[in-house]
């Protein structure tokens, strides 16, 4: 894997998330789809919730925008598990994501020549 793009932040209430799903889908016009690999961390995992209501702060729902990762064939996509749980977004993510330990997803990482966090 080449690239690697690590989602740490919550989607709404700063820009960080949404240029981050921004250079994702730039990269995909360098790399071929099995060299960039999709991390979710932390707060970063919000941004698989579907439904959100952004609008309520006055933000724009970018999130949807996740699902272009299925036509652009990127299937290297992660979640670590203790994340997910601490949110309850296992069963209802918004795209498919394998969800790994902390240490197996920090495995899956380091095998990266770039990482980039969002």
């Amino acid at each position: 894997m080449k690239l690697a793009f690590v989602f740490r932040t919550a989607p709404h209430g700063s820009s960080i998330a949404r240029e981050g799903l921004d250079a994702l889908l730039a990269a995909t016009a360098f790399c071929n789809e099995d060299e960039i690999g999709v991390f979710f961390l932390d707060d970063g995992i919000l941004n698989l919730i579907p439904n959100q209501n952004p609008e309520v702060i006055l933000q724009k729902d970018f999130t949807a925008a996740f699902k272009l990762l299925d036509l652009y064939e990127i299937e290297n996509r992660f979640v670590c598990e203790e994340s997910a749980q601490y949110a309850f977004i296992e069963a209802q993510s918004i795209i498919d994501v394998e969800p790994l330990s902390y240490q197996q997803w920090l495995s899956q990482l380091q095998k990266a020549e770039k990482i980039f966090t969002f």
